[in-house]
């Protein structure tokens, strides 16, 4: 089954996909650093630049069409402007992209689409209403919605999304892959022999470990066993309330980029060829690769029991 991948970042969502038989035959991102960790693991199929700005033409015909699209819009950690922020109406693109294929005769068989967790209730529920409505009554797919969580699927991140699933068939019957236990902690990720430059400083550590102030306050803790969800700003080092923190050696320090990475799925092939800074982003910001993995798997099944499923 060939795949168009959209908002790819560093390829969380494509990478659960090829695992599990599809073919990912184009991808976008308008991060070039994202562009540059996606090529050096899965090729130079991957065009950097504003997907609003790539001609309709310009992206090829599929079977199956996913995207993390940008999930700034609905965060809580953001402002939650939903629609009213350009990110927010990369939707809208994501809908034009679709139509277009309609248009021409080429509707592909299926579209998953990750999202943050408080999309569905964003704006009293709103938001996901006009989305589910776009993609159901105006592009003519059947709509499911799950929000599934990293840690049910071997992964020790307390991670929720959001995760969209959609036929073409309006027979179809989708089910959200089972969760499994949970094996592995934190510690089993971690790395051991870790440069110095990872470790706080004695001056830093008392505001690491407070448990914020003005409007925010939070408990602060470390050495969890299942991690905070990793976010974007990772290199900013906010609190400990916040973001991941380890005693390692009888000192406190921040996680790897390798230890992000392994959280998030990544195999210990996965080059990581950017700044400390940047890798931090970039796995703040990917889809976790189990759960892709599971959702790929469970979309394949439905494909396949549908007759629609192509080697």
């Amino acid at each position: 089954m060939k795949v168009v991948s959209l908002f790819s970042g560093i390829g969380g969502l494509d990478r659960g996909f090829l695992d599990t038989g599809y073919d990912v035959i184009w991808a976008n991102d308008f991060d070039k650093y994202a562009v540059q960790t996606y090529k050096a693991n899965f090729g130079e199929h991957i065009v950097l630049g504003d997907i609003n700005e790539i001609p309709l033409d310009e992206i090829p015909d599929c079977d199956v069409l996913i995207g993390g699209f940008p999930c700034q819009p609905f965060s809580m950690m953001g402002q939650q402007k939903g629609f009213e922020d350009t990110r927010g109406t990369l939707f809208f693109r994501i809908a034009e992209i679709i139509a277009d294929k309609i248009k021409k005769g080429r509707k592909p068989a299926a579209i998953v689409l990750e999202n943050v967790r408080t999309l569905k209730t964003h704006d009293k529920g709103n938001t996901f209403r006009e989305i589910r409505r776009i993609l159901q009554d105006e592009l003519g797919y059947e709509v499911f919605c799950d929000i599934l969580n990293s840690a049910d699927f071997g992964v020790p991140q307390t991670r929720n999304r959001t995760y969209l699933v959609c036929f073409s068939n309006q027979k179809a019957e989708f089910t959200f892959p089972q969760t499994e236990p949970l094996e592995s902690t934190l510690q089993d990720l971690l790395e051991q022999d870790v440069a110095e430059k990872y470790f706080l400083s004695e001056r830093i550590i008392p505001t690491i470990l407070s448990n914020g102030t003005g409007g925010y306050q939070a408990k602060s803790e470390i050495d969890l066993k299942i991690a905070r969800p990793l976010c974007a700003t990772m290199a900013k080092m906010h609190r400990a309330c916040q973001d991941n923190y380890v005693t390692q050696k009888g000192k406190i320090r921040r996680l790897t980029p390798r230890e992000c990475a392994r959280l998030q799925g990544f195999g210990e092939d996965f080059v990581i060829p950017v700044s400390d800074c940047q890798a931090y982003k970039q796995f703040g910001n990917a889809v976790t690769v189990n759960v892709s993995r599971a959702v790929a798997a469970s979309v394949k099944d439905t494909l396949i029991k549908l007759g629609e499923w192509k080697n």
